[in-house]
């Protein structure tokens, strides 16, 4: 954590205003809340995936990278060691295990992932249920490889995963499966890249459709990228919970925007 985001969070940490469901009146937010988000019951497979990450984050193989992306703020060389991909680029367990269960709770048809990374995560997208698509997007073929075997050990049939520049490969995509119910933005940790994203996958989104925006705290960038996501007037609702920021297009709910611990 650099000096930005650890300012960032102890404003975050400080000021963040809900906790338990106490002070909230919306009944699907207070249901979100003390149902999903603060909801750490184990599901049956997440021992399974967490072993997986151990054995990522052992695995010392190098590998060339191609990032098309805003970089690494901890490795800026194209030659990096599988475990420190695993550390530093893999979302963290307790945020990965929520992604689990809001695709659970929400059960959307189908999900798009921008930067599958390693794979671990498009497992946790995939697993809750598997009549539901996942399309995953990733810009480095050599990560793509090991994202392939991640899916296949952790029997993950349910994911379509595509290779190449988002700007190339996603405009296609989206027009092929023409509704978005589930977006996780992972995958461009840049203002433009991020803005543009959104401003995309908007025009697919539907009444029910939640995307999510990872690392909205990278930087004063990424910050500003979601301050203007969540004022747009096509979000009616969101929700900041530092690590992720989570929108909501829900025409008949009155815009509200909430930050809450987690």
């Amino acid at each position: 954590m650099n000096f930005y985001q650890a300012k960032k969070y102890l404003s975050y940490w400080f000021f963040a205003k809900y906790k338990n469901g106490h002070g909230i009146h919306s009944p699907l937010v207070y249901d979100l809340l003390t149902n999903i988000i603060e909801d750490f019951t184990p599901f049956y497979c997440f021992e399974e995936i967490e072993q997986y990450r151990r054995t990522l984050l052992q695995n010392n193989k190098t590998i060339t990278v191609t990032d098309y992306g805003a970089g690494s703020k901890v490795n800026d060389s194209n030659k990096r060691k599988i475990s420190h991909i695993a550390k530093y680029s893999l979302t963290k367990p307790k945020y990965a295990q929520l992604l689990f269960r809001l695709v659970n709770y929400f059960k959307p048809n189908n999900i798009l992932e921008l930067g599958t990374s390693l794979g671990l995560t498009t497992v946790y997208l995939a697993l809750p249920n598997s009549k539901t698509k996942v399309y995953t997007l990733e810009g480095c073929p050599e990560i793509a490889k090991i994202a392939g075997a991640t899916h296949f050990e952790l029997n993950a049939i349910n994911i379509d995963m595509y290779v190449g520049k988002f700007q190339d490969v996603l405009p296609n995509l989206l027009t092929e499966i023409k509704t978005v119910d589930f977006a996780f933005v992972d995958g461009n940790h840049s203002y433009k890249a991020t803005i543009e994203n959104y401003n995309l996958l908007k025009n697919y989104s539907n009444n029910s459709s939640i995307f999510i925006f990872d690392d909205i705290y990278w930087s004063e960038a990424m910050t500003q990228a979601w301050n203007e996501i969540k004022a747009d007037n096509s979000i009616t609702l969101s929700i900041d919970l530092f690590q992720f920021g989570i929108v909501f297009f829900m025409k008949d709910f009155k815009k509200q925007n909430f930050r809450i611990k987690f």
